[in-house]
């Protein structure tokens, strides 16, 4: 990420190339996980500065850390580049549109729009995925700001456009009169409008129909827009209370299961206490065993040895009544 160190060299070339690599480095910045942005900007300022470029180390130094939702549309314009740019060529062709001379132009600016609307929801559901790929909660919130971003990155002339993969905040779009600033007028440009023949003071209705069609055709379209975002809104209200019944449920749940683990744990303490019983039981066991083993052994021992002096008494009262005869 840090780039080498190098030999200072003003030639106009080198320049080039310097600001290139400077290009390149920043880049690869936008394109890290939100949470090392910090720590290699600052690498990145230092090893500039060590190298002597202390205006470009400044610019870096300056950089901000995207927020995620600014972060997650980067890595969109960077890893999904293909649906990032089809949304801007949506962009591009409702201006083309709006700018037309031709009849057909209404048309196209609709299509243009319904073209955008699939395009954001395509991009919606990516930027889903890149945010729990990194360990981020995709939120309603989060992600209506997303689209918001994204909504402004398309609507925005070439020229006036934040640069794409380098946001550190939220773009907001430019308004509906904005966009409808590119059509002069009723929707034609001033030239056509010297070219057009001077409209007969007994025909005036015809002049006015001709010239309120397009703003009533814009009209329209802008109504379909505040239409489309009450939808939206109602979906967003809708979204955020499921999430809430969600987060009840699971908060429920949560509980059940420290419950649960408690029990658990004290069911385990009650087994180890009864195996602790159950061993010194039969360790109590086996010692008594072992005495009753060795009483047994003494009682034959001692019953021998009655039955031994017994013997011996009735031999000497023998020999003692044999003498006493004699």
């Amino acid at each position: 990420m840090v780039r080498k160190s190098g030999k200072q060299n003003t030639d106009s070339g080198n320049d080039s190339e310097s600001k290139r690599n400077l290009d390149d480095d920043i880049d690869a910045l936008f394109r890290l996980p939100a949470a090392e942005f910090i720590t290699a900007r600052n690498a990145l300022a230092a090893q500039l500065k060590k190298d002597g470029h202390g205006s470009d180390a400044d610019l870096v130094k300056a950089l901000g850390k995207p927020s995620i939702t600014a972060w997650a549309v980067n890595q969109l314009y960077w890893n999904h580049r293909e649906a990032f740019d089809r949304l801007i060529a949506t962009g591009e062709r409702f201006r083309q549109a709006q700018t037309s001379r031709l009849a057909q132009k209404i048309a196209d600016m609709r299509t243009a729009l319904d073209e955008r609307r699939e395009e954001l929801a395509n991009l919606s559901n990516l930027a889903t995925s890149v945010l729990r790929a990194a360990g981020h909660n995709p939120t309603p919130d989060t992600i209506h700001r997303i689209m918001t971003t994204l909504e402004a990155v398309s609507a925005y002339a070439s020229s006036d456009a934040p640069r794409p993969g380098r946001l550190s905040n939220d773009v907001d779009p430019p308004g509906f009169d904005s966009l409808a600033s590119f059509v002069p007028s009723a929707g034609t440009s001033k030239s056509s409008q010297e070219k057009q023949p001077v409209v007969s003071s007994a025909h005036p209705s015809t002049s006015t129909n001709r010239k309120a069609q397009p703003t009533e055709d814009i009209r329209k379209i802008e109504e379909k827009r505040k239409a489309d975002i009450a939808a939206a809104k109602l979906s967003l209200r809708n979204a955020k209370s499921m999430l809430s019944e969600a987060q009840a449920k699971a908060q429920k749940l949560e509980s059940a299961q420290k419950k649960a683990n408690e029990e658990v744990k004290e069911a385990d303490k009650q087994r180890r206490q009864a195996e602790e019983r159950l061993q010194k039981a039969m360790a109590a066991s086996e010692e008594a065993a072992r005495r009753a083993r060795s009483i047994t052994v003494d009682l034959e021992q001692a019953t021998k040895a009655v039955d031994d002096a017994k013997g011996a008494f009735d031999k000497a009262s023998k020999g003692l009544e044999l003498l006493s005869r004699g």
